[in-house]
C-alpha cells in the first residue's frame, strides 16, 4: 500500500502539465497599485489547509467574456476571466486565489495560481480588490467549466465559485475575425448570381453561375440537383476573384421546374464540412407551359389515390396479429444480445444517498435487465469471505468476460481517496452503522493499480449524480477517462455497459425510456428519481450535511445511539467479523452455490444461504 500516495501525486501532477490550453501573454504579472509581492505560478496539488474559522471566504464573479487577441500568427480566441475579493474580515488571512480552466469537449485543463497578501480590506481607489486572468486561448463551439477559490483552504470543504462558458462559434461576430475563423470562411459571402435561358427550338437549359472567390479557398465546386438528376463542376480560383459556370441540360432531363444551385467551398479548416451557400432556380417562368405533361400529372396523381384507398380500405378488412403488435409496443427499440452484469463501487455519505444507491440498482436490473452486484445484496457471502476477498474475487470474475465496473463518485469518494494519499482519515456515520463497514477504501485499493492498465481500463465506468453530487467529486486517477452524468448522460453508460456506443457510423442507436426525460415514467424510475429528488431537498436545508456525517473517531458508543444516528440500530449484533482459516475451502464453497443463483427471475438477488 506504500506505493499509493507516490501514484496518487504523480497521476495529478501528470494531469496538471498535459493540457494545451495556453495564455497569450508568456510573462505573468499581476500587480496593481496597493499590492505587494504579487506573483503568478503555475499550480501544484499541494495546499495548505486551516481550521474553519481562520480560513477567508470565496470570491466572487466580476466578468467572464470571450473576445479575440493578438497571437503570433494574427487574431485568435481568447478566454478573459476577472474575479473580486469580498471585502471583509477574513480577508487578512488570504494568501492568494488559484483559477483552473477545463476543457470539457476534450478534457484538457490549465491552472494558475496568484499569491499575494492584503493589507487593507479595499484598494487604493476604495474599491473591492479585483484579479483577472486575461488572454486564454480557446476553441470555437467548446464548452469550458472556470472554477476560482481562494487559499488557504479549509479542512473541511471549500468555497469554490464555477462558471460553464460555452465560446460561440465562428459566424458569431464576437470571434469571426479570429484567424482560424477566417480560415473556415467565416466572412465570405458568395453574392450569387443567376442568368437562366431557354433554348425552345433545340430544348435547351442554360445556366450562368456567378460568384465571389475569397482568400482562404482555393477551389470550389458547384452543383445542381434536382429529382433524379444531379450535375457537378469543379473550378480553382487562380489569380480571379469572380468565377463563372455555365450548366447546359435538355429539357426532357428534368422532371421539375425547382432546381437546387449549391457552392461547395474547400477552406484551409474545414477541408470538404465547409458551410455550403444554396438558391433555389424556378426555369419555368422562361418556359411556355406544358399542357399535356400537365394533364397526364394531373390524372397519373387521380388514378394513384384510387389504388392507394381501395388498397387501405383491404388492409382494414384483414385480421390483426396481436402477438406482432405487442412486439411493436415494446419500448426498446434497440435489441440487447447478451445480458450484462455489473458491479458497483460507492461510498455510504448518507442514508438517503444508500438509497439513491439501491433505487439505481432496481431500475438497472428492472427496467435494463442488467445483473447487479452489490455489498448490500450479498452480505451473507461478504461476511464469510471478508471485504477484501468478496471485492477480488468479483474484480477477477469480471476481468475475465465483458462485465463492468461502474465506480459512482459522491464527496465520500473523494475524501477517502485523499486519505489513501495521505490526508486526515475519514469516518463517516453510515460506514460505523453498516455490517459491511467502509467497502470504498479496500475497493480503491485494489481498482486504482488496475485501472491504469490499457488492457483493463474498458472494465470501468465512472459517474456521479448531477443533482446531489459534481465532478468535483471524482478523484484525480479517475479524470483520465469520461465521466457520466446521471441521469442527463444514464443512456450513453448503459450503452458503455453493453460494450457498445450510442453513436455509430450513420446511424444514432437509441433505447425508449432510459434518457433523462423518459426514465422516471417506468415503476423502477420514479422511485430512482423520488430518491434523488428527496436527496437533494435535504442538502438544500442541511448545506453542511457531508461535515454533519463525519465522526472524528470510528470507536461508537453503543449506549447512546439513537434512531436518529442509524437506520437500523438493531445491525450493531453484526459488527462482528468472521475470521475463516481456510480461504480456499470457502472459495471451493461458493463456487459451488454459484449455480443456486436463478439469473433469469431476477438480476437483483439476496444471497442469504452459502
Amino acid at each position: 500500500m506504500s506505493y499509493i500516495p507516490f501514484f496518487c501525486f504523480c497521476l495529478t501532477a501528470g494531469l496538471t502539465m498535459s493540457s494545451s490550453l495556453r495564455i497569450l501573454n508568456e510573462q505573468l504579472n499581476c500587480s496593481q497599485p496597493g499590492l505587494d509581492h504579487c506573483r503568478m505560478n503555475n499550480c501544484t496539488d499541494e495546499h495548505i489547509t486551516v481550521p474553519q474559522p481562520n480560513a477567508p471566504n470565496g470570491p466572487e464573479w466580476d466578468r467572464v467574456h470571450v473576445g479575440v487577441g493578438m497571437d503570433k500568427h494574427g487574431l485568435v480566441p481568447v478566454l478573459n476571466v476577472t474575479w473580486k475579493i469580498k471585502s471583509d474580515a477574513s480577508i487578512f488571512s488570504l494568501h492568494g486565489s488559484e483559477i483552473s480552466i477545463l476543457d470539457e469537449s476534450t478534457n484538457e485543463s490549465m491552472c494558475v495560481q496568484f499569491s499575494f497578501t492584503l493589507r487593507q480590506q479595499l484598494n487604493p481607489s476604495y474599491s473591492k480588490w479585483m484579479f483577472s486572468l486575461d488572454g486564454v486561448v480557446v476553441e470555437p463551439g467548446h464548452t469550458y467549466m472556470v472554477s476560482v477559490f481562494n487559499f488557504p483552504k479549509p479542512v473541511i470543504g471549500e468555497s469554490r465559485i464555477r462558471k460553464q462558458i460555452t465560446v460561440p462559434g465562428c459566424v458569431d461576430k464576437s470571434i469571426q475575425t479570429a484567424q482560424m475563423c477566417l480560415e473556415n470562411g467565416s466572412l465570405w459571402d458568395p453574392h450569387m448570381v443567376t442568368a437562366v435561358s431557354v433554348d425552345k427550338k433545340h430544348k435547351q437549359l442554360t445556366i450562368i453561375v456567378g460568384f465571389q472567390a475569397t482568400e482562404y479557398s482555393e477551389r470550389y465546386q458547384v452543383s445542381i440537383e434536382s429529382h433524379g438528376f444531379h450535375d457537378s463542376k469543379n473550378v480553382s480560383k487562380g489569380n480571379r476573384t469572380s468565377l463563372n459556370v455555365t450548366f447546359e441540360r435538355g429539357l426532357w432531363q428534368l422532371s421539375q421546374c425547382e432546381l437546387l444551385l449549391k457552392i461547395q467551398p474547400f477552406f484551409v479548416r474545414c477541408n470538404n464540412d465547409c458551410w455550403r451557400p444554396e438558391k433555389i432556380i424556378d426555369y419555368c417562368p422562361y418556359y411556355p407551359p406544358r399542357t399535356l405533361i400537365i394533364k397526364a400529372t394531373v390524372g397519373l396523381l387521380v388514378v394513384n389515390g384510387c389504388l392507394a384507398y381501395l388498397l387501405w380500405r383491404t388492409a382494414c378488412k384483414a385480421p390483426v396479429d396481436t402477438s406482432s403488435s405487442v412486439a411493436k409496443e415494446k419500448p426498446e427499440d434497440f435489441q440487447v444480445q447478451e445480458r450484462k452484469r455489473v458491479l458497483i463501487i460507492y461510498s455510504l455519505d448518507h442514508p438517503l444517498y444508500k438509497n439513491i444507491v439501491l433505487k439505481l440498482c432496481g431500475f438497472l436490473a428492472t427496467k435494463c435487465g442488467t445483473e447487479v452486484i452489490l455489498d448490500l445484496l450479498d452480505s451473507t457471502r461478504l461476511e464469510v469471505l471478508g471485504s477484501i476477498q468478496w471485492l477480488d474475487w468479483h474484480r477477477q470474475q469480471i476481468e475475465n468476460s465483458s462485465d463492468k465496473i461502474l465506480i459512482l463518485c459522491s464527496p465520500g469518494v473523494q475524501a477517502k481517496w485523499k486519505a489513501i494519499c495521505g490526508d486526515k482519515q475519514v469516518f463517516l456515520r453510515v460506514d460505523t452503522c453498516s455490517p459491511m463497514g467502509d467497502m470504498l477504501t479496500p475497493a480503491l485499493s485494489l481498482i486504482v493499480p488496475n485501472f491504469i492498465r490499457s488492457a483493463s481500463f474498458e472494465k470501468y465506468i465512472v459517474a456521479y449524480f448531477d443533482n446531489v453530487c459534481s465532478e468535483e467529486d471524482v478523484p484525480p486517477p479517475f479524470n483520465i477517462t469520461v465521466r457520466y452524468k446521471l441521469m442527463k448522460q444514464f443512456e450513453e453508460l448503459f450503452f458503455r455497459i453493453l460494450g457498445t456506443e450510442k453513436h455509430q457510423p450513420g446511424r444514432v442507436n437509441h433505447i425508449k425510456g432510459l434518457s433523462e426525460d423518459e426514465y422516471h415514467q417506468c415503476p423502477s424510475g420514479r422511485a430512482l428519481c423520488d430518491a434523488i429528488e428527496a436527496f437533494q431537498a435535504y442538502q438544500l436545508e442541511h448545506p453542511q450535511w457531508f461535515e454533519d456525517e463525519l465522526l472524528e473517531s470510528p470507536e461508537f458508543n453503543f449506549g447512546e445511539t439513537s434512531f436518529e444516528t442509524c437506520d437500523q440500530p438493531s445491525t450493531f449484533t453484526n459488527l462482528i467479523k468472521y475470521r475463516v482459516p481456510d480461504f480456499s475451502q470457502v472459495f471451493s464453497h461458493v463456487k459451488t452455490q454459484e449455480n443456486n443463483f436463478t439469473e433469469g427471475e431476477t438480476a437483483l438477488y439476496v444471497t442469504e444461504k452459502l
